[in-house]
């Protein structure tokens, strides 16, 4: 079994949090913070089994793996 390292990126909206992992594209969202994070990490399992089932995990395998991950933020003046 391997352990898998994924980003979690939240922020707030009007009616609650919305969660996304980052390497995987998969989102989800909850009435807190904690809420949105749980959702999001259940959502993930259920990518990840789907991934084994069609034998896709060499496929996303190395963004989950990789220790080094840098996260910013920056801002566009439009």
């Amino acid at each position: 079994m391997k352990t898998f390292e994924y980003t979690a990126v939240v922020w707030k909206e009007k009616k609650g949090f919305v969660s996304k992992c980052t390497e995987l594209s998969v989102a989800s969202c909850g009435d807190t913070l904690e809420e949105a994070v749980g959702n999001l990490k259940e959502a993930v399992e259920l990518y990840i089994e789907n991934a084994k089932e069609l034998n896709l995990m060499e496929d996303i395998e190395e963004s989950l793996t990789v220790k080094e991950k840098f996260t910013g933020s920056f801002a566009l003046v439009i």
